[in-house]
């Protein structure tokens, strides 16, 4: 049965200008944002769970303040609208534009600190060593995110992170973002700071940015 439901389940974490609204949130109207929970249950509510907090090893938290600080709108549309490839999440283009941007605009809503996407993706490229990135990578990320990136279809209880899907969608600013402070009420810690699970200095972060993008090549 949990097989089952991995298939079918799970908006990568995805799990990321200095604008100070929320998104679509900040002009959505109550008849959208109405309409973009009433999607949300039909559509999302059986993997993220009714109030998007998602659920280890099926589904990520949707509503996680740190992920609404810095994902963009385009990339919570860009996911809705094409799933996640060789994961359980499915295209719903089907919902048509309007559909999904009342479907962001909800998740908008929980939003608790001010959008930062357009800082966040205007980082520079990460610079770094693969080789020593997937030493990184293989020691820390691999329990939760799988020996490829592979998510829970690895029988991980992280997201696939090591796919196109995600990769193609986000910024080395985005990933770089998440690994340093991680992602709260989570199973994602930061990896920076004396707080994190390890103290990564920001060039063995790029290097671990570096191998995840060498993955999506292969």
């Amino acid at each position: 049965m949990l097989a089952h439901t991995r298939t079918v389940c799970g908006l990568t974490a995805v799990v990321l200008f200095a604008m100070a609204g929320s998104g679509l949130a900040g002009t959505a109207t109550p008849a959208t944002l109405k309409k973009g929970k009433e999607l949300f249950t039909e559509n999302c509510k059986v993997c993220h769970q009714a109030d998007a907090i998602g659920k280890p090893g099926v589904a990520p938290s949707l509503t996680n303040p740190e992920l609404l600080s810095i994902a963009s709108d385009k990339f919570f549309m860009a996911t809705i609208r094409d799933g996640r490839e060789d994961t359980g999440m499915p295209p719903f283009a089907h919902l048509g534009r309007s559909g999904i941007k009342a479907i962001v605009a909800f998740l908008r809503s929980h939003a608790k600190a001010p959008n930062r996407a357009d800082t966040i993706n205007s980082e520079p490229d990460a610079h770094g060593d693969p080789r020593l990135g997937k030493q990184w990578y293989d020691n820390i990320c691999s329990t939760c995110h799988g020996v490829e990136g592979q998510g829970y279809e690895a029988g991980g209880t992280g997201t696939a992170i090591g796919l196109p899907g995600f990769l193609n969608k986000v910024s080395d600013g985005f990933i770089r973002e998440t690994i340093r402070n991680g992602r709260s009420n989570t199973r994602m810690r930061g990896l920076q700071g004396p707080t994190g699970l390890a103290n990564l200095s920001d060039r063995e972060i790029d290097d671990i940015i570096v191998y995840l993008r060498s993955l999506a090549k292969n």
